[in-house]
């Protein structure tokens, strides 16, 4: 009887100690799967990227069935130097940054990108103080000439890369402007020096302009849109190929699949899709963006 009786105590004491042993594998086991590490270039003020990023992450968590985490990154090289060495997985580059990702990481792919970037636009925007008046026509640029003059980021698409080439298209050059041409770092930052009166005319992404323009945040007594570019293909998602020899040869599809399905009538899937200013996503690849690189070997900014 004493022998049945420690027998069943010995089995209740070691039963809480194997469940935690179970969940404790568990445990293990799901942290061995390594997170998808996503990234984005700071094209815009790191808080509004972070709450936008965060929510997409959850989201294609949910939709991949793997971790997925958000690491904001300095500036835009560091956004490539991290895509390189392998510490970024999938990043929402620009044109031109993708194309700079792309050539150092064989086997990298364009995989997705808005419904708006494939005939993206960057704006001329200037300080009413200059007295310059809108335009259409890309000649009228000549304007510009004996003005100060911001870009964003050096290597930007939209704050850079394109309006420097339709400048050069209207035969204008950097050294026709009132002292060296600025680099503010972000789209954000070109509008508030616009705005302030600090350079008289700066060169911002369409979509960055809109989205503060709809907030409220910019002072339209003091700023407006001088001039619109014509369409060119923008911002995409790249994969680093290293990916799929994690997760397998088909995550790439699973990853398109997640970002294809983001539907609008879903409420938490539009107010990603609204922080991510797109009505959807399409596919693209590296071809789309030929012009892009071949601009950029142009000025440089491509070796």
């Amino acid at each position: 009887m004493k022998k049945f009786l420690l027998s069943g105590l010995l089995i209740i004491f070691l039963l809480p100690l194997a469940a935690c042993s179970t969940n404790s594998d568990r445990t293990t086991n799901t942290n061995q799967v390594k997170p998808l590490i996503t990234g984005a270039i700071p094209d815009q003020d790191p808080e509004k990227l972070q709450r936008q990023y965060t929510k997409l992450a959850a989201y294609l968590q949910k939709e991949l069935g793997v971790p997925v985490e958000y690491k904001p990154v300095t500036d835009y090289t560091a956004a490539v130097t991290a895509f390189k060495v392998g510490d970024l997985d999938l990043v929402w580059f620009g044109g031109l940054t993708g194309v700079q990702a792309r050539l150092q990481v064989p086997g990298a792919e364009a995989i997705a990108q808005r419904d708006v970037d494939e005939k993206f636009h960057s704006v001329f925007i200037v300080n009413k103080k200059t007295k310059l008046k809108p335009f259409k026509d890309i000649a009228d640029l000549k304007q510009l000439k004996g003005y100060t003059f911001t870009f964003g980021s050096e290597s930007s698409t939209s704050g850079r890369l394109m309006p420097q080439y339709f400048l050069e298209q209207a035969g204008v050059k950097l050294t026709d402007f009132k002292g060296q041409p600025g680099f503010s770092g972000d789209h954000d930052k070109t509008i508030k020096l616009v705005e302030a009166g600090t350079y008289d005319v700066g060169a911002v992404n369409e979509k960055v302009w809109l989205k503060r323009v709809d907030a409220k945040e910019v002072d339209l007594n003091r700023v407006e849109v001088l001039w619109r570019t014509p369409p060119y293909y923008d911002y995409h998602w790249v994969i680093n190929p290293q990916v799929k020899q994690r997760y397998g040869e088909d995550f790439t599809k699973k990853i398109q699949n997640a970002f294809f399905k983001l539907d609008p009538k879903e409420p938490e899937q539009k107010e990603i899709l609204e922080l991510l200013q797109a009505s959807k996503f399409i596919p693209t690849k590296n071809e789309n963006y030929a012009q892009i690189e071949k601009i950029g070997r142009d000025i440089g900014k491509i070796k």
